[in-house]
């Protein structure tokens, strides 16, 4: 770094030049806080024939025209020449007039006489052998790139200024090819059509006219003559990174806790920054302030928390402000990973168990964390804070217990400790009293159902290895006993291949009678599950209808929760209702039968029994409005057993089956029993 800043200086130096130079690099590098921290005032230090120089700094961001520039050249230089200003500069230790400020100062006042009557001092003013003008963001301009350059040009080659340029070469090379690109598509289609060339099959239209845009626009070769003429020497700008970490650490020596935490910690923050594979401070620094409000409320609230556990915050904070803000990833990367436990267990499948669909996680926790070892090694609520900019303290607070009571994995539960951590981490002498303690787990049957199947696996592959004295035999009998117990109290599994899918051991067939077993029981629970949603739901008519609907509406519109239900007890619950609402509920039925027939075609057998009770019901009654009603909602019902009536090659088979043992219940050739499939004679399938 000393190298290049002796350099620059040594252009600045120069008796003579007629070109400029460029320092490039990318964005976010610290370009600009190298030039104002460590370029800027060694320029201004060298003193030539009793003269010092004057850096004049302009940003080109958002500039939209080259009289902009003119303006910002002007009122950089004239700023130095009024001494009321100069002497408020100067005392309040300021370098630069704020840009809200110099729009609001009138120009008058700066070109003629000042308030205090001082007149410009034209010698200074047309003096341009101790300026060195300075120009950012070159790629940022509204201009066009080979405007702007020209228009430097004039002060280096005409009037001998000392000029440094400053900027990403890479994004401006992509500027120069991509603007105006829908004008010049359009023209570069109109010529070819012209030409005759437009849908030859000789090349891809495609390539055709993006050869033709770079013929008839061929502003890069402009840029590089232009770069040739204006540019002497380009230096790239490698940063080493320590001492630009070093100065945004200086921001935080307010909070003595903080900075004697960061600065303990340099080490870990360069090392992070480094594996992000980006050269973008500008990230760093947002993320070592988003790590401030992270330490701050976890200092307050959790003074005693565990040191390690600071540091891996520090870590992941830096680690997923890269992977989200330097757009590797998309933001919903880790939005269905909840917890640290989950991190985990989506760790033991990718690496353990070779599950490839999670490479982003294990690619994630390899990078960062290598050498780094930590047990507790995703935060929730920094995730959603940093994706989302909201500091959910509830978030935050289940984190925080959470890391209270696991820190110690030791003092983990051993199911959890299998679930969530590789098993050699283990100890030879801990492994024995953990299997130990999990078979009373399994067979108190107070885990959920998933995780027994998970478990399983590990004992089928601890026991394969001789790493435990039970055989497969004894194992089976004691985790199907287990799941007899814990399907009392489980949760029915929705998404049942991704939870097994995390298994991933290669247990052989040994897992094929613990899934059925599983696969059974689950069904049970999605039953239970069905019917007791069908009666929270249901149970509001007729008293509380607008739970009803936002229920019903919520929870029922998709699913098939009505085959889990009594049709006589919705039959008791409908007549209770109130006139309107009976033709509110009916509505409702059908429109949600023709709207998702596909999902709902299950309930044909409970609406089909609800007609006729509806039906028996009607009979012999004197007429009302609501018997009236109740004929109409049951005719209605027609078009909802109509929409789920079975088609196809069920039907076919249904009435082609000569051999079946009782003749079929439905007159319109429907089936009451999936089982009456399994009594076709095998002849039928030969027909079809």
């Amino acid at each position: 770094m000393e190298e290049l800043i002796e350099s620059i200086l040594d252009y600045v130096r120069a008796d003579y030049t007629d070109y400029a130079i460029m320092i490039n690099g990318e964005w976010g590098s610290g370009k600009t806080y190298f030039w104002n921290n460590k370029v800027k005032n060694k320029i201004e230090s060298i003193q030539i024939n009793g003269k010092k120089y004057t850096t004049i700094y302009m940003s080109l961001y958002g500039i939209s025209n080259l009289e902009d520039i003119s303006k910002k050249i002007f009122i950089e230089t004239t700023q130095l020449m009024d001494k009321n200003m100069k002497k408020y500069m100067e005392t309040h230790e300021k370098e630069s007039i704020p840009e809200y400020a110099k729009t609001g100062l009138d120009m008058a006042h700066f070109f003629g006489v000042t308030q205090n009557s001082d007149k410009v001092d034209y010698d200074r003013f047309f003096s341009t052998d101790d300026k060195v003008l300075c120009f950012d963001d070159l790629e940022r301009a509204n201009v066009d790139v080979i405007d702007i350059l020209g228009y430097i040009n004039n002060f280096v080659e005409h009037d001998h200024i000392k000029t440094i340029l400053i900027c990403n070469e890479k994004e401006l090379s992509t500027k120069i090819k991509s603007s105006n690109l829908e004008m010049k598509t359009f023209i570069a289609t109109y010529l070819l059509d012209k030409e005759g060339t437009l849908l030859t099959a000789d090349k891809p239209l495609v390539e055709k006219i993006a050869q033709k845009i770079e013929y008839i626009f061929d502003k890069a070769n402009d840029y590089e003559r232009i770069k040739e003429k204006l540019i002497g020497e380009t230096f790239d700008y490698a940063p080493r990174f320590n001492y630009i970490i070093d100065g945004l650490l200086m921001r935080y020596e307010s909070n003595k806790d903080l900075i004697r935490f960061l600065r303990e910690n340099t080490g870990l923050i360069t090392n992070t920054f480094i594996k992000s594979g980006t050269r973008n401070l500008r990230i760093l620094k947002h993320a070592l302030n988003d790590f401030k409000k992270v330490f701050e409320n976890v200092n307050k609230q959790y003074p005693n928390t565990n040191y390690r556990v600071l540091q891996t915050m520090l870590i992941f904070t830096i680690a997923i402000s890269f992977e989200i803000k330097a757009g590797k990833i998309t933001k919903d990367k880790f939005i269905n990973i909840n917890s640290n436990e989950d991190y985990k267990a989506i760790l033991v499948s990718s690496r353990v168990l070779m599950d490839n669909r999670q490479f982003y996680i294990k690619e994630f926790d390899n990078n960062y964390y290598f050498n780094f070892k930590s047990d507790y090694r995703f935060f929730k609520f920094i995730e959603v804070y940093v994706r989302t900019r909201i500091f959910d303290t509830k978030i935050f607070k289940d984190d925080m217990e959470m890391i209270i009571k696991t820190i110690d994995t030791e003092k983990l539960p051993g199911h959890k400790r299998l679930l969530t951590e590789e098993y050699w981490k283990i100890s030879d002498e801990q492994f024995p009293g953990i299997i130990e303690e999990v078979i009373e787990k399994v067979k108190s049957g107070d885990l959920q159902l998933i995780e027994l199947v998970k478990l399983f696996a590990y004992f089928s592959y601890f026991s394969r290895r001789r790493l435990i004295s039970y055989d497969m035999s004894t194992i089976k009998e004691i985790f199907i006993g287990g799941m007899d117990k814990a399907a009392e109290n489980s949760e029915y599994v929705e998404n049942i291949e991704e939870e097994i899918s995390m298994i991933g051991l290669d247990v052989g067939d040994d897992m094929d009678e613990i899934l059925e077993y599983f696969h059974k029981l689950n069904a049970g629970l999605e039953e239970k599950m069905y019917r007791e949603r069908a009666e929270r739901i249901f149970n509001c008519i007729p008293m509380k209808m607008e739970t009803f609907y936002d229920k019903f509406a919520q929870e029922a519109m998709e699913t098939p929760i009505l085959n889990h239900y009594d049709p006589y007890q919705m039959f008791q619950r409908i007549t209770c209702a109130s006139n309107e609402d009976i033709v509110l509920i009916k509505e409702m039925l059908v429109d949600r039968a023709l709207k998702h027939r596909d999902k709902l075609s299950d309930e044909y057998q409970f609406f089909k029994k609800l007609k006729t009770v509806l039906e028996d019901y009607c009979k012999g009654k004197a007429i009302s409005i609501k018997v009236v009603l109740l004929k109409e909602f049951s005719n209605d019902l027609n078009k909802i057993i109509d929409a789920y009536k079975p088609v196809g090659i069920f039907t076919t088979l249904k009435k082609n089956d000569k051999n079946s043992k009782k003749p079929p219940e439905d007159s319109d050739g429907g089936s009451d029993d999936a089982s009456s499939i399994l009594e076709l004679s095998p002849d039928i399938f030969d027909d079809l």
